[in-house]
């Protein structure tokens, strides 16, 4: 298990998190109706998707369904290839309705990142550093 293949966010609203990332920030989708089931994103790499938060968490206990409270300690991130880009997507998601939560700057690592909430409050750090490498498919190197 060496491998993450898709990343689920359970999210309140389907239709408004689908907009915000497909029309806000030009996430790709197949996902043509504005209320879907459920939604994959053509990322490349690791797999997003949005499912309806209760359902979701009816999926992993029907019983007792496990429905977060705050900050629960995991955060997504875009790794960029420029400080620019990283700016770009920042105007992005505040066009798009998101909530910048830290801005772009430059941090103690030597990189240059702030960090945004979707409108489920999930976190996002968009960052970069020069001495970055990305493969084929634009994943990051991690050595």
């Amino acid at each position: 298990m060496n491998r993450i293949n898709l990343i689920t966010m359970g999210v309140k609203d389907i239709s408004h998190s689908l907009k915000f990332y497909r029309d806000g920030l030009g996430f790709e989708t197949s996902v043509k109706e504005e209320n879907p089931g459920i939604v994959f994103f053509k990322n490349g790499g690791t797999k997003l998707a949005l499912y309806p938060l209760e359902e979701l968490a009816k999926d992993i206990n029907e019983h007792e369904p496990p429905i977060g409270k705050g900050f629960s300690g995991i955060t997504l991130a875009y790794n960029a290839k420029s400080a620019q880009a990283v700016d770009q997507i920042f105007e992005k998601v505040e066009r798009a309705g998101g909530t910048i939560i830290k801005a772009p700057q430059r941090v103690f690592w030597g990189g240059y990142s702030g960090y945004f909430s979707d409108p489920d409050g999930y976190y996002w750090e968009v960052a970069y550093a020069e001495s970055w490498k990305f493969d084929e498919n634009d994943m990051l190197i991690i050595e």
